[in-house]
């Protein structure tokens, strides 16, 4: 492929001034030079990207601390990043599309829709797994942008770090540690500390979320270095108590100007699109619509994204025509914070005290009855007619323990308008990772095994219709609070709420323990200069603030939702799904279960079920043998299909599935 590294031209402006592909990781053809349809083969390009961006430029004002960060002889802030691009070779013969895969903390997703194994370095045959994205013709694309992405083969990202002329800037930082280990001896910081001395800093200790903290004295814990990089128990080699929540609030120093992280996607999306060949663009004249797909936490980062008026990029033109979010809820990703620590969420037990959901939630501009703000996700880029089509997909769980009803309500739990922009889907019943239904994990029933993969392939499809055709996607699926919503009841002091049975319409089943346990999302008080990007309260105090209502899809006599798409698993069910756990014992019993859903399991005949008091339809009652069966997943299959929801690949799939499952003998039992 000619010399180890090949230098393409620079670019004379802020943005990216130059790119640099690595033959040595580069491979032409790759996949073990498979043939993809009409569009061949593909090749795969790795390097590193540099760009610069403009402190005084007001588009990149919005970046926290940008203009503390060292500067360059013309006064630009400088970065470099990890890239991937995936194309076919015959760039002819591609569909002219550009999808950005918005890595997970370098990892990068878009695998799933190929049904194949993650990687960062897809190179054999396998890696392809269906083929479905390089069979329609698509440009693959990926940048690092999460200054905290660490590990092997991430997409990384290097940004400075702000500086008072030099002088290093110091701040508040808190770090929630815990383990289910019961045999991890060191916590890393995000940031230094700065100073070891400890009686500036302090550690608690609790066993459940809603204990009273316990200060661990200052003869309990000690930093591992005079760096002050990491924090351990003494005596040496003590490991942190499993399943237990400590605190650390400390000063730190030395913050990343982490938001570049954005500015510096925008740029390489914007060239990748608008550059030329003679710029050395390596997709230059040969893309026509720009897409992204993003799982979890790069869509919360899309979501700041958005927010911060980055889909415009520095010429004021669109930077994604489309995005496909999964699992984004209804929060951002603290990106764009001093101090900031993108790779911490907020869940049932963990993480509730970073700035991660703060208003505004929705798209539309709304006020925030609580704070008096007025702001909407959407707000710039209808400014500057920038914003995306936009498919926000996500799971029961997201809603469950993310607030994700707050993405199409106002700050008082009214149903909104869905914007002519944005569409809402709820998978019903999914949990945030998809499980196992033999495997448990920490939880006290199954796991949730309800997979999106394939209507995400569907949605994909009909996104670019909607960008490119102008066809109208179907229609919003998801509980409204005036008909399918169960709301949230919330606990004064307490970081979590829960649901009421009775308005959720949760059966009664025999074994399994009901307490209706859902993250409740609060106005916090994180300081004055928030809206600045600066926290001076860390960690805020729950007490006596102000909650947001929140809800939940209700559920049918199974305990299945109602709201939502519901696939094949949850229409056609063998089982109850949720999109909420509680942890075994062990495990901090019955807290929440963060990532996971439930699986539990229908009994087979009516008189197991009669024994064990479950008052669920046995399987035999439901289909009454293996046909029956197979007869409602296929009718539940098709009728997404026809609402396109499902491509006619997955459909067969589906049937096959069932086919093959054994679920009940194939001749009629009679009852």
């Amino acid at each position: 492929m000619g010399d180890p590294e090949l230098t393409m031209s620079p670019v004379a402006k802020p943005g990216i001034t130059r790119v640099v592909i690595d033959q040595d990781r580069s491979q032409s053809p790759t996949f073990d030079g498979m043939s993809f349809g009409s569009v061949g083969q593909y090749e795969k390009l790795r390097g590193i990207a540099y760009g610069e961006l403009d402190p005084s430029d007001p588009r990149n004002a919005v970046i926290t601390d940008i203009k503390l960060a060292p500067t360059n002889a013309r006064g630009m802030v400088e970065y470099s990043m990890d890239i991937f691009i995936l194309k076919p070779i015959n760039l002819n013969r591609g569909n002219h599309r550009l999808l950005f895969d918005f890595n997970n903390r370098g990892e990068m997703r878009v695998g799933l829709l190929n049904d194949a194994a993650l990687t960062n370095d897809p190179t054999s045959s396998i890696d392809a797994g269906t083929g479905f994205i390089m069979n329609l013709g698509y440009s693959v694309v990926s940048n690092g942008w999460d200054c905290g992405s660490t590990g092997y083969d991430s997409m990384k990202i290097t940004v400075p770090v702000a500086t008072h002329d030099g002088t290093p800037i110091t701040g508040p930082s808190y770090e929630y540690i815990a383990h289910d280990n019961g045999s991890t001896m060191t916590s890393a910081l995000e940031y230094p500390a700065a100073t070891t001395e400890k009686s500036q800093a302090s550690l608690t200790v609790r066993g459940r979320l809603d204990d009273e903290p316990t200060a661990v004295p200052e003869n309990g814990w000690d930093y591992t270095s005079s760096e002050g990089s990491a924090i351990c128990l003494l005596p040496i080699k003590t490991p942190f108590l499993k399943s237990h929540i400590y605190e650390f609030a400390y000063t730190a120093k030395n913050p990343k100007v982490a938001g570049i992280g954005l500015a510096a996607t925008r740029d390489f999306v914007s060239f990748l699109r608008n550059g030329t060949s003679a710029e050395s663009n390596p997709l230059g004249g040969h893309v026509e619509y720009t897409f992204s797909y993003s799982f979890s936490q790069p869509s919360r980062a899309l979501n700041d994204f958005q927010n911060l008026g980055f889909n415009g990029d520095m010429n004021n033109q669109r930077v994604f025509d489309g995005i496909l979010s999964h699992a984004g809820g209804g929060s951002g990703s603290q990106i764009n914070y001093r101090f900031a620590q993108t790779g911490k969420t907020e869940r049932n037990r963990q993480n509730h005290l970073y700035p991660e959901s703060v208003f505004p939630f929705a798209h539309q501009v709304l006020v925030d009855h609580i704070s008096g703000k007025i702001a909407g996700r959407s707000q710039r880029c209808l400014a500057n007619k920038t914003c995306p089509k936009r498919f926000e997909v996500n799971t029961a769980n997201e809603y469950w323990v993310k607030a994700c009803s707050l993405l199409h309500t106002d700050t008082r739990g009214n149903d909104l308008p869905d914007p002519e922009n944005v569409r809402f889907y709820l998978m019903s019943g999914a949990s945030h990772r998809v499980g196992k239904i033999t495997d448990r994990m920490l939880g006290q029933q199954f796991t949730n095994a309800v997979d999106p993969t394939a209507v995400h392939r569907a949605l994909l499809i009909a996104l670019d219709d909607w960008v490119s055709q102008g066809i109208v996607p179907p229609e919003s699926r998801v509980p409204r609070s005036a008909d399918s919503g169960a709301f949230a009841v919330s606990r004064p002091g307490s970081q979590t709420g829960f649901v009421p049975q009775a308005n959720l319409g949760w059966p009664n089943i025999p074994g399994v323990t009901f307490t209706g346990l859902i993250t409740t999302r609060y106005h916090l008080d994180f300081g004055a200069s928030l809206d600045n990007g600066i926290i001076s309260n860390y960690p805020p105090e729950v007490v006596e603030r102000p909650s947001y209502p929140i809800f939940v899809s209700k559920v049918d006599e199974d305990g299945n939702e109602l709201a939502g798409i519901r696939l094949p698993e949850v229409a056609a069910p063998i089982a109850t799904t949720t999109g909420w756990a509680l942890r075994r014992t062990g495990f901090s019993e019955g807290e929440g279960g963060e990532l996971d859903g439930q699986h539990i399991p229908f009994k087979t005949t009516k008189a197991e079920r009669t024994a064990a008091h479950d008052p669920r339809l046995s399987l035999e009652e439901r289909y009454k043998h293996q046909g029956g069966y197979v007869t409602e997943v296929t009718r539940a299959a098709k009728k997404l299909e026809a609402q396109r929801f499902l491509l006619p690949a997955d459909v067969q799939r589906y049937i096959e599935e069932a086919r093959v499952s054994g679920v009940l003998p194939h001749e009629e039992i009679s009852l």
